[in-house]
Formats: structure tokens, sequence, C-alpha cells
């Protein structure tokens, strides 16, 4: 590769936001340190936002789709998917991390184990196109969210019709349709606090 290729690259490169808040280093041992902390943070974020829920009969409105939308934009897909496998694997083991009062593989085959499948592919897809350099604008970031609220919807969606046997229609009464103001209020406020914290923890010249 060319001097100029090599620096048209790096010119061109992106980071996500955690990284431009706290850069990684060259020595492996900090680096895991660091993925271990973002980790730890962002299922803790993840289990904070699960309790903050409207119960509804299914399956509970929660801030957990911005939370991982917004950690998928902030982590970039890597460390974003595998924080959301994390959190999946606390409780998966018994800890009380989702919306209802107990943990343990019951979410994971229950109603609303479709959406927590579908956070991992969320936190993959907007973290990809997060690291694309889509975080900086509102509306693509925008667009990059809708995404991932299509992937946890319509795998939650799945799941209730074909999974759970309620059929198409109940599924979409109960799992789409009482999501879909609240998914676009989230995709907003998700889409513009992410490029307003890039621009403020930009370098000033």
């Amino acid at each position: 590769m060319s001097d100029r290729t090599m620096s048209e690259s790096a010119a061109v490169r992106h980071f996500p936001l955690a990284e431009m808040l706290w850069p990684h280093r060259a020595d492996g041992s900090l680096r895991v340190l660091r993925g271990v902390i973002l980790i730890a943070l962002g299922t803790a974020l993840l289990t904070l936002s699960a309790k903050v829920n409207l119960p509804l009969p299914y399956v509970p409105m929660t801030l957990q789709t911005l939370v991982v939308l917004m950690i998928g934009a902030a982590y970039g897909w890597r460390l974003g998917a595998a924080t959301v496998i994390a959190y999946l694997a606390e409780g998966a083991i018994g800890l009380p991390v989702f919306a209802g009062p107990v943990g343990g593989l019951a979410p994971l085959v229950g109603p609303t184990a479709g959406y927590l499948y579908g956070f991992v592919l969320a936190a993959l897809a907007t973290g990809w196109l997060s690291e694309r350099g889509w975080d900086r604008s509102v509306p693509l970031l925008f667009a990059a969210m809708g995404l991932g609220h299509i992937l946890i919807l319509g795998a939650g969606f799945s799941w209730l019709a074909f999974g759970m046997k309620l059929g198409v229609d109940k599924a979409w009464l109960v799992g789409i349709v009482p999501f879909i103001a609240a998914s676009l209020v989230k995709n907003a406020l998700g889409a513009a606090l992410v490029p307003a914290i890039r621009r403020l923890s930009a370098p000033r010249a």
C-alpha cells in the first residue's frame, strides 16, 4: 500500500463515540480492562432501562431499545453486540436484569425472547453503520436506529406469531402496534443525542 493510500485511509477512518471519549491503548491488558469496564457500564444501563417500564399484556414497554441503540452507536458493532450478549448472559444465569422481577431462562424463551435476541441484531446493525460515519448526522443516525428498531420489533413479532403461536394478527396487535409511537420518539432522541455528544467532545482547533 502506498503512503498516499495509507494517509487517505487514516483520513477517512471513523471512530465510535466511546473511542473518542476513552481511546484504547496498545497495551493488551489495558485494552481488555477498558472493554470490561465499558461492557459493565452498558449492562448496568440496560438493567436500569429495563426497570423503567410500562406493563402490557405480553411485552412491557421499556427504555431498553433506546439504550441498546445508543450502545450500538457509541460502542461500535463489536463492543456493542458483546455488551448486549453479556447482558443476556447475566439474565440467563439468574441476575434480575430483565424487565420482570426474576432472571433465569424464562424471559429468554417466553414472550419477550424475540425482542431480547433482536437487541443483538440491532446493536450490530446500528454499530456497523455508526462506524461508517452515520453517527455524525442526525438524519443518518435516525435511519440507522430505525433499522435497529425494525430488527428488534421484527424479531419480537416473529417470535410472538410463530414461536408463541399467537398468530400474525394478534402478534401485530400486541407486539408491534403499542410500540410504534414510542419507538419513533426514542429513535429521534437517540439520533439527536449521539451526534450532539460527539460535537461537544470533539477537540477544539
